[in-house]
């Protein structure tokens, strides 16, 4: 995500642009003031041309292995390499074994200056294990072109600090269901299998997808308070049992889904930036908990403020090493509306919810993306500004797909707000051999901001013919999804390009292929699903 973070508003050279420096200290020597490594870092730690970059440094570090024999670092204790923590007195920092002087690329830093300098003069070990980007094997490798030296034997022989168990900051996450199909461990992003996921109209608890950003934050539910503040000093703050017993309880069913779910699609086309989602990005609950309407108008605060744009914007008690919160934010008009029926809520599928997913509680924004829909929440604040969150500001948008990462601005795209309306097959799998007679096809629908799926077209020949599907019977009035079905006959020796594309009720279609809607961050995939499978005897 600190990759993500850099590329908003930083406009950063061209990678042929920057120098490059393959100096190495000699026993003795000391260590070089001005390494210039920061091409294939940057390669590296952006994810741009990494490939190459990767295998192009292999190919020179096998012929300079040929030429000359391996460097001699000097060797350096962790005090040493603590008093380096400006740049002033270089910026050092430890990963294993070795000593990097990474004071050059400092600025350069994808995830800006001040997250790398949390690390300086120290172990890159703890702030590393926020990020699974980071143990790519060609970031590892790259990075040793701002190796100087290496720690002394003592220092090497002991973990370095923060490296324990007691210091991972994930370490304190819940566990999670063995079905669940693991996209990122660290921070945890999972999806429940297609055969699972439409099972039943609601998703249980367990096999509902997770979607985290940061570790997932320890609360006390009797020492937690949740603030609401708004123009003019005007707060009010609550606890979990005010919050429970002040405000009539709502229940609402709804979809969430990410703004990645089916991601994977359009990483085939061209490769993009982000979690290999599946389709398995979307889930269904019953929740329940208190109408933040409601909660807005005992602050005071839910009449419109002022002229112009309002919002409302939310901040997690999850947080990253400087204590960047996760935060994102809605309209003001749909935070107020009863119509849009917007929750502070602190239950799911009847039962408290669980860790993974907000508690003690959590923001659930039905019909918009599930980025909004803010977990363990902190505070809500009326402001005349979206939030400044880098996750409002500089993710979760779509672009053309001529844009790449070079020309990208997240500041001239809106963020993501309604979701497109979006299908998928979830039965059978693809490639699978199905027995001839009567095939059952399955999957979902859904599509943002309520507007109900009226119906799903199938087509088992890749979009020659089409049949309509069988909706079910629950539905949700429009916030939750539809699940479907359709049966036909198929011979054995066939081989089926199964389709599907479903139609709202303002009559929006998804589009037939993915090139069109390809974006860099492989958001808002909603191209008609493809599977294609044998029929046998």
């Amino acid at each position: 995500m600190l990759l993500l973070r850099a590329l908003s508003g930083r406009r950063l050279p061209p990678l042929t642009q920057l120098r490059r420096g393959c100096s190495r200290p000699t026993a003795g020597s000391a260590a070089p003031r001005g390494h210039r490594g920061t091409a294939p870092v940057l390669a590296a730690l952006l994810g741009l041309g990494a490939a190459l970059a990767y295998g192009e440094r292999r190919r020179r570090s096998a012929q300079a292995a040929q030429a000359t024999p391996p460097p001699q670092y000097p060797r350096y204790t962790r005090a040493e390499v603590s008093r380096h923590r400006t740049p002033q007195d270089r910026v050092w920092v430890t990963h294993g074994t070795d000593v990097f002087d990474v004071t050059d690329f400092v600025e350069l830093h994808p995830g800006g200056p001040d997250k790398l300098l949390l690390a300086a003069g120290g172990a890159l070990e703890p702030f590393w294990a926020l990020y699974a980007v980071h143990s790519q094997p060609h970031v590892l490798e790259l990075l040793r072109d701002y190796k100087v030296g290496e720690l002394s034997p003592e220092d090497a022989a002991a973990p370095p600090p923060g490296a324990t168990g007691e210091e991972d900051p994930f370490s304190g996450d819940p566990p999670r269901h063995p079905a669940l199909r693991v996209n990122s461990l660290k921070p945890f992003n999972a999806e429940p299998p297609p055969e699972l996921l439409t099972q039943s109209f609601l998703t249980p608890n367990e096999l509902f997808f997770t979607r985290n950003h940061l570790p997932v934050p320890t609360v006390d539910p009797a020492s937690y308070r949740l603030r609401v503040q708004g123009p003019g000093g005007r707060a009010l703050s609550l606890s979990l049992s005010e919050l429970r017993a002040r405000f009539p309880k709502h229940e609402v069913t709804a979809t969430l889904q990410c703004a990645g779910n089916r991601r994977s699609e359009m990483s085939r086309v061209r490769p993009v930036k982000g979690l290999p989602w599946d389709i398995g990005a979307i889930s269904t609950a019953r929740w329940a908990g208190a109408r933040l309407r409601d909660v807005l108008l005992h602050a005071g605060l839910a009449e419109n403020p002022g002229e112009g744009e309002w919002h409302v914007c939310f901040e997690g008690l999850d947080a990253d090493p400087s204590g960047s919160r996760y935060g994102a934010s809605i309209p003001f008009e749909r935070a107020v509306s009863a119509e849009a029926e917007v929750l502070l809520a602190y239950e799911m599928n009847g039962q408290e919810l669980p860790r993974d997913h907000g508690f003690p509680v959590r923001v659930v924004v039905p019909g918009v993306v599930g980025a909004r829909s803010v977990k363990w929440l902190r505070s809500v604040e009326v402001s005349p500004r979206e939030s400044q969150s880098h996750w409002q500001q500089n993710d979760y948008k779509g672009f053309c797909p001529s844009v790449d990462w070079d020309t990208v601005d997240f500041r001239a795209a809106p963020a993501i707000q309604e979701l497109p309306v979006q299908s998928a097959i979830t039965e059978p799998r693809a490639g699978a051999a199905v027995p001839e007679g009567e095939l059952t096809v399955k999957g979902y629908a859904w599509s943002g901001g309520g507007r109900e799926v009226v119906r799903v077209d199938v087509s088992l020949d890749g979009g020659r013919t089409w049949r309509a599907a069988e909706l079910g019977g629950q539905r949700g009035r429009g916030w939750a999804w539809a699940l479907w079905e359709l049966r036909a006959p198929v011979t054995a020796g066939s081989k089926l390009d199964i389709v599907c594309k479903a139609v709202d009720r303002s009559y929006n279609v998804q589009p037939d292929t993915v090139g069109p809607i390809w974006n860099l961050r492989g958001v808002l995939s909603n191209a008609w699903h493809r599977v294609s499978v044998t029929v046998t005897r």
